[in-house]
Formats: structure tokens, C-alpha cells, sequence
């Protein structure tokens, strides 16, 4: 088998031709994977990415507030729409940086573990996971997780992607 000519690109779960998909990019994180985090972590206090059906906070914002262009405080909880994860990973850099301590507590946000080739984890994961000199964690989970999307049939082998998932934690250690 030959590599030559080949030309990665991502899988019809995460992208179509013309950009996001929204039957796709709706992936909600199952109920009892958040109470395993919140039990480590806290409540979340904010959701930066989700929709009325399944917020993981009380407060949240939805496509139409644009989490990435509003401020993201307190214990944050973000699973964002896989077609643009550079846009999401900038922005809990940004938010990161900017904290005056008492507004931004912690961010966990959920990945795709498959993606460390890819310029954005190189640029704004790889330099900095899980240095001494770093407030960034990272957690490869075990498995492949289980989403839920509305009105989607789940079958006897779930709802799964064809790849595992990561934790990024930015946390004061």
C-alpha cells in the first residue's frame, strides 16, 4: 500500500463539502459522562457550545449567541461542533489568557483525540499539554464515546464516531 498522492481529510461525521453539518456537529454528551466530570470538577456554570435540548449548564449559549464571541466565566464545560475545532481551541486560549482569577475558573472541553497532526493542535495543544510551565491537561479517554442527537434511532452498538475523544483541562494546579 502507497501514501503517495493521499490527501487527509476529515470524516462525513465531522464535515460536509460546504462547511459544518448541523445533523452532525449536534452531539450531545451523554448525561452520565458530565456527572462523572462535575464530581471532579464542580457543577459547570456554563455550556460555550450547545442548544436548548442539551445544555450541560444552566447558563448556556446556542449557535445563535456565538459562544465564540461571548465571554466564557466561571466552570466552563465546552463540547463544541467538530467542524471548527481551531476556532474553539483559540478561543479557550483567549479566554484563558484574559482571566482575572475570580471570572474563569476551569475549562474541560471534549475533543476528537485523532487530530494531533492537525496545525491547530500543533500550534495551540502539543506546545503546552501537560508541562510543568502550563495550566493545560490533557485526558485520552478510554473507548469511544456516546453521543446523543436528536431524533436519531440509536442501534444495539450505539452512537458512536469512528474515533476516540480527549479532555482539555485548563486549570489553575
Amino acid at each position: 500500500m502507497s501514501l503517495v498522492g493521499f490527501k487527509a481529510q476529515n470524516h462525513t461525521q465531522q464535515v460536509v463539502k460546504r462547511g459544518a453539518d448541523d445533523a452532525t456537529d449536534d452531539r450531545g454528551t451523554k448525561r452520565e459522562f458530565i456527572d462523572e466530570l462535575e464530581a471532579r470538577f464542580g457543577s459547570f456554570t456554563l455550556d460555550t457550545a450547545a442548544a436548548t435540548h442539551n445544555a450541560k449548564a444552566d447558563r448556556f449559549y446556542s449557535r445563535a449567541d456565538d459562544g465564540l464571541s461571548l465571554p466564557w466565566t466561571g466552570n466552563v464545560w465546552c463540547n463544541p461542533p467538530y467542524s471548527d475545532l481551531a476556532a474553539w481551541v483559540e478561543k479557550a486560549w483567549d479566554e484563558w489568557d484574559q482571566r482575572n482569577g475570580i471570572d474563569l475558573e476551569r475549562i474541560v472541553m471534549l475533543l476528537p483525540s485523532n487530530r494531533p497532526e492537525q496545525k491547530w493542535w500543533q500550534e495551540h495543544v502539543e506546545p503546552h499539554r501537560d508541562r510543568p510551565d502550563t495550566e493545560l491537561r490533557v485526558e485520552f479517554l478510554p473507548g469511544r464515546m456516546r453521543f446523543d442527537r436528536p431524533g436519531v434511532e440509536i442501534g444495539p452498538k450505539g452512537d458512536r464516531p469512528p474515533f476516540g475523544c480527549c479532555l482539555l483541562i485548563w486549570e489553575i494546579r
